[in-house]
């Protein structure tokens, strides 16, 4: 590999970094809702896009070679990498409670100027290279794959290394160390080669080829760049789909999100280098122009088949994920997506290799055309995940899909100007393929969710009903199981006599608190919690904060949490609960309650870390209380204790606060007595069944060690036997990669 190629590849590693931690660090300043999703990953592939077209601009500069710009970016990025968290935090301090459109504008003038750095290195390195080797695709090929791949690579090594050990900040010291090697080996680069003269040809002032370059080129440049930008709209419009479809079979852990993204990039990396090897042989334009339609279809008919594909190899495999066929579906998983991915990967370098000039600023041309791909892949990642994944199913949108890359084939290959008569003959045996491909694949998808999630046990395990939409998914069983992204979150039940949901938990609220009025629940879920506690005697205002507003749909089918919605003390707010907080600084309450998700799910560490319960701790009133669950991690708790003084444990819960926590059986009990949901009592007082349980709920047994799953354990147990476990931090993620 050319020592260029080398510099290429170590600096996609670093760059991959960059991409995973910012976004985490920026999520945790403006939310995890879909609307700060989409804000910052668009934000970020925008300053992609602009600084292509700034590093094209660049390489008709005659002032530095384009290593030495490429240098310079890389230390840039470096010096940028090296204080960006704590100038995130600092930005964040000044827009806490701003609205969307500030919100937007705050993230993507944080990171502009690195994406700008990052994005002006592709066209400053084709211009170097297509001067000597006067051939655009092997150029853009080549470079595409050493950056690409090193992408794809370092998304392994940030899963199993990285992340886990160096935490967020030692992570962007690390990458920015590596730009740093990158900017010296590119100038040390640039000062070895600059003895040797290169004959640069001389440049022409209009970016419009002669009438020869275009009858020679076949494929228009404004052709090329449609293409380039419907390209990168499929691209990431399945990266986004396939993201999803795998979060929910897998259980959504942080690893899942690094494998699918390396799986992804190897893929583009394999395209990438087919071409530049496709480009060094021997062919004609027209060859090329009707490679590239194949491509494209080939693309088009890859991709629609992933989700089938992984949706019938899943069902080799088990729901615990055990046996050995799971590794049959896992490698079968991955290569999928490195399949196609590969189309995609391969289609960028070719569509620059039959429609630029490599003897005119060859550099300048491919600015334009990464420009539109990152546009595309921008519009991709809006379109498809903010907007029609809550209108359409995924079907249809794979469908959609489908149809506008096999329409933009169509025109490539008419362009080709390969004889009628073939072309008709590759049309009709393409439209029988897909046909059939859209026959067999329509029953599938239609089950997607339950195929993925049950495995070999659908069809005999199922969903009853799926709510799909741009926030998520979410399924119910027949028994009323609720599983949020792929992850059990609970049941519609309040029935204490016949806890299924350890829903004795929420019910706790009065032992520790004697008169809580106004309650903040964050994560509504099945909204069986929120029923318990709109139900508390004392209560007179329940602020209920949900990320996901397809449960509002769910909660009025079944009779048990029916009511809630309908609640005159209940206020639901559709937000990110950190994000929410930030942005009502002023509200205080008597308690704060948590049914928090699995401590070992992505972004789980956003309400669990040290850092989030000190901020939700400036919005607890004189006395008041933080209830939340751990999922049993020992990690959690301890967590819990570092940022709060008085804690005790019930159950898998933690009650944390900044008074003394006392268990008052007796008001607890008094309580339970005058429950009354619905118009039924909790409690029948005259049923001796009834008070047998509400005597064992109440008479908890205390447990110092921890082991019993039903018990108690006060303050200063939990602080002498959870010393030296793991305070999770923002920065450190808990054991999201671990």
């Amino acid at each position: 590999m050319p020592w260029i190629h080398i510099l290429f590849f170590a600096s996609g590693f670093p760059a991959l970094i960059y991409e995973i931690v910012w976004q985490r660090a920026l999520f945790s300043i403006y939310g995890l809702n879909i609307q700060s999703v989409t804000i910052v990953v668009s934000a970020f592939m925008l300053g992609l896009g602009l600084g292509s077209l700034v590093g094209g601009a660049l390489s008709k500069s005659a002032r530095l070679p384009p290593v030495v710009w490429f240098a310079l970016a890389e230390f840039g990025t470096a010096a940028f990498g090296v204080g960006s968290l704590k100038l995130f935090r600092w930005i964040a301090e000044f827009t806490a409670g701003s609205s969307t459109s500030m919100t937007g504008l705050a993230a993507f003038l944080l990171i502009i100027v690195p994406t700008l750095l990052m994005g002006a290195t592709l066209p400053l390195l084709v211009e170097h290279l297509v001067r000597s080797s006067q051939n655009i695709g092997s150029s853009v090929g080549g470079l595409y794959f050493a950056n690409t791949l090193g992408s794809g690579v370092a998304c392994f090594v940030a899963a199993n290394v990285v992340m886990r050990l160096l935490g967020q900040s030692g992570s962007v010291r690390f990458a920015a160390s590596i730009n740093a090697l990158v900017a010296a080996g590119a100038l040390v680069y640039s000062f070895h080669s600059s003895h040797e003269k290169e004959e640069v040809p001389s440049h022409k002032t209009s970016m419009e080829p002669s009438v020869s370059q275009q009858e020679d080129r076949l494929l228009p440049f404004a052709l090329a760049l449609s293409c380039a930008a419907f390209c990168g709209f499929v691209a990431l419009s399945y990266e986004i789909i396939w993201y999803r479809l795998l979060a929910f079979a897998a259980g959504d852990t942080a690893r899942v999100f690094a494998s699918l993204l390396g799986s992804y990039l190897l893929g583009i990396a394999l395209g990438s280098r087919f071409i530049e090897r496709y480009s060094r042989r021997s062919h004609t334009r027209q060859a090329a122009v009707h490679q590239l339609g194949v491509v494209i279809f080939g693309s088009a008919i890859f991709a629609f088949a992933v989700a089938p594909c992984w949706a019938l190899t899943l069902k080799l495999a088990s729901p615990e994920g055990t046996g050995g066929t799971i590794w049959l579906a896992s490698l079968t998983v991955t290569l999928s997506v490195c399949l196609g991915a590969l189309f995609f990967g391969a289609t960028f370098p070719l569509i620059a290799h039959v429609s630029v000039d490599p003897t005119g600023r060859a550099g300048a041309a491919l600015s334009l055309l990464y420009a539109a791909n990152i546009v595309g892949s921008t519009l991709g990642s809006f379109v498809v995940g903010f907007v029609l994944m809550d209108h359409l199913s995924l079907f249809s949108i794979s469908l959609l899909l489908l149809v506008g890359s096999v329409s933009f084939a169509a025109v490539v290959l008419v362009t080709s100007g390969r004889p009628t008569r073939r072309l008709k003959l590759e049309a009709a045996f393409s439209g029988a393929a897909l046909l059939l491909l859209i026959i067999g694949s329509k029953p599938v998808l239609s089950t997607i969710y339950d195929r993925l999630l049950f495995k070999n046990q659908y069809p005999k395990a199922h969903f009853q009903q799926v709510v799909a939409g741009r926030s998520g998914t979410i399924g119910v069983t027949p028994n009323g199981v609720v599983v949020g992204g792929g992850v059990y979150d609970g049941r519609f039940n309040v029935d204490l006599m016949h806890d299924v949901n350890s829903i004795t938990r929420p019910y706790a609220l009065s032992a520790f608190h004697p008169a809580p009025r106004r309650v903040l629940i964050i994560g509504l879920g099945s909204g069986s919690w929120a029923q318990i506690v709109v139900h508390q005697p004392q209560l007179e205002e329940l602020t209920v904060v949900e990320i996901n507003p397809g449960y509002l749909k769910l909660i009025p089918q079944y009779p048990a949490v029916a009511s809630l919605l309908d609640n005159p003390k209940v206020r639901i707010t559709i937000d990110d609960g950190r994000r929410w907080l930030v942005r009502n600084p002023e509200q205080r309450f008597d308690a704060i309650v948590m049914n928090t998700t699995f401590h070992w799910r992505n972004h789980a560490s956003s309400l669990l870390s040290v850092d989030f319960l000190r901020m939700a701790r400036q919005h607890l009133n004189s006395g008041g209380v933080l209830f939340y669950n751990t999922t049993g991690s020992e990690d959690v708790m301890a967590t819990g204790l570092a940022a709060y003084p008085y804690a005790l444990r019930f159950l898998n819960c933690l009650a944390l606060s900044d008074s003394p926590i006392v268990f008052d059986r007796s008001r607890w009990k008094a309580v339970l007595l005058s429950y009354v949901i619905d118009g039924k009592r909790v409690i029948d007082s005259i049923d001796p069944k009834q008070m047998a349980r509400l005597d064992e709920v109440v008479n908890i047994k205390e447990d110092p060690t921890g082991r019993q799953p039903f018990s108690i354990e006060n303050d200063g147990h939990l602080r002498k036997r959870l010393q030296g476990r793991l305070i999770i931090t923002d920065d450190n993620m808990g054991v999201e990669w671990r």
